[in-house]
């Protein structure tokens, strides 16, 4: 039996799928305007973990996940500039350049955590006739209305609206900073926005040329590929009051059903205690980490050592400390492999069990990982336990039978050093042109580095 805690019910429930042995799931994917965050890439694990645990269970998967390459705008709530079109104009290039480039970047970073995508990958672009049609339907049953910039869902005219994050349409609070005040409703959201003729990203529609607001292409995604209703959809707790609830409110819109069973969101990552954010430089990537000697899956590591449900504090020390982990427990997994001792059947068993109860239990990779190291710390050798090991990495998917160069081999050069203290500098004082030039410089840096390694693998 798997347990999952559903923000929607506000409980932990047993999952119960729609089809027999098959999960249908969603999750949302990044906006592809910059580089993507170590903050971002714990959703993603996230997201990976639950499709293992799922899989580990014996189900099948039929999984969406969307590309953001135009329609989100610099604030949640309607407001500022299309992300994309800002980004363009800073590096001067096309916004069909920039998703190009920062989604290359986003799944190369999936892959170097062993993150397994799902099924489907759909960027926004290739959806915008789908997102019009769904609009009409919403223009037909009486949700929308037309103002100066933009046709609106209307949430007034939607019941149940606030299910999901406990908002109250007559309890608004304060108000919103740049809200626009032809909105009928402060929660009110744009399901097309109109843009003027220098906009790149622009479509025709029956109301007038513009884009698809941000919220419209994951219920349109999800109900084309996977149908009206689905098992689970995933995203960050910072889409739970905004974004999810009004996915929820326009696809029952228009097919009258609650479009996921199961909502499941994770939190934060904080770095030092605090908030991640460009502006106090501190937004490190999974190019960051490698930099400093770092492997990637030491933050994967890192991860298991909170509950999705709970803030994950960064340090450089918290990692320093992942990494020592993972290389230990590589090494125990060795000296299982290469051990003569035998072990007892029912023991193996009575730790694959305490393991699965774990994960099963709402994705419970704290009490996982310790029943992990039970098991790598018996004194007993033996190539049974390597076998366990494995099994539990079918999961945890940290490769514990490759092992990794240690970076005390290889001499980082004083001025790579040079170079990241710089980048430091030049993210304080919000100079990020500089940052991404320097950036690029590494990254030359880094692969004359990997060159030393293959030929230090060579020698050894």
């Amino acid at each position: 039996m798997i347990k999952l805690y559903n923000s929607l019910t506000k409980r932990v429930e047993e999952l119960k799928p729609l089809n027999e042995g098959l999960i249908k799931m969603y999750t949302c994917g990044p906006t592809v305007y910059y580089y993507p965050h170590i903050g971002n890439m714990r959703a993603y694990i996230f997201m990976d973990s639950l499709r293992r645990v799922l899989k580990y269970n014996g189900y099948k998967l039929d999984g969406v996940m969307n590309i953001t390459d135009v329609g989100h705008l610099t604030s949640d709530e309607d407001d500022g500039d299309d992300k994309m079109e800002v980004s363009a104009k800073r590096e001067n290039k096309s916004p069909y350049e920039i998703a190009k480039y920062y989604t290359d970047i986003f799944f190369n970073d999936l892959k170097s955590l062993n993150i397994d995508v799902p099924e489907h990958i759909t960027p926004a672009t290739q959806y915008i006739k789908q997102m019009i049609d769904f609009i009409k339907i919403l223009e037909e049953k009486g949700y929308t209305y037309r103002i100066s910039d933009g046709i609106y869902f209307d949430v007034k005219k939607f019941r149940g609206y606030g299910a999901l994050s406990g908002k109250d349409l007559d309890k608004v609070g304060v108000t919103r900073v740049g809200e626009n005040e032809e909105k009928h409703h402060p929660f009110d959201f744009a399901l097309w926005k109109f843009v003027t003729d220098n906009h790149i990203m622009k479509w025709d529609s029956p109301w007038g040329v513009g884009c698809p607001g941000w919220h419209i292409e994951c219920s349109v995604m999800s109900n084309d590929i996977l149908g009206e209703d689905i098992d689970i959809h995933t995203g960050g707790v910072d889409h739970k009051s905004v974004h999810h609830e009004n996915e929820i409110a326009q696809a029952r819109g228009v097919t009258g059903k609650n479009p996921a069973n199961y909502w499941m969101h994770i939190e934060f990552l904080q770095v030092d205690g605090g908030k991640m954010s460009k502006s106090l430089g501190n937004n490190y990537t999974i190019a960051d980490l490698e930099n400093k000697g770092y492997s990637p899956l030491a933050f994967r590591y890192l991860t298991y050592t909170a509950h999705y449900k709970n803030k994950l504090n960064f340090t450089w020390e918290a990692l320093d400390a992942s990494q020592k982990a993972l290389d230990r427990l590589k090494d125990a997994y060795l000296a299982h492999l290469n051990g003569t001792d035998d072990i007892n059947d029912a023991e193996i068993n009575k730790y694959m069990e305490r393991f699965k109860d774990s994960v099963n239990d709402d994705l419970n990779f704290p009490a996982a990982l310790a029943v992990v190291w039970d098991v790598a710390k018996l004194t007993v050798k033996s190539p049974k336990i390597a076998k366990l090991l494995l099994e539990f990495d079918k999961v945890l998917s940290l490769d514990i039978d490759k092992k990794e160069i240690k970076k005390e081999n290889l001499e980082v050069p004083k001025e790579v050093e040079i170079l990241l203290e710089k980048r430091k500098d030049a993210r304080l004082n919000k100079d990020f042109a500089t940052s991404d030039e320097i950036r690029d410089k590494l990254k030359e840096k880094k692969t004359k580095l990997q060159k030393e390694e293959e030929r230090w693998k060579a020698k050894n």
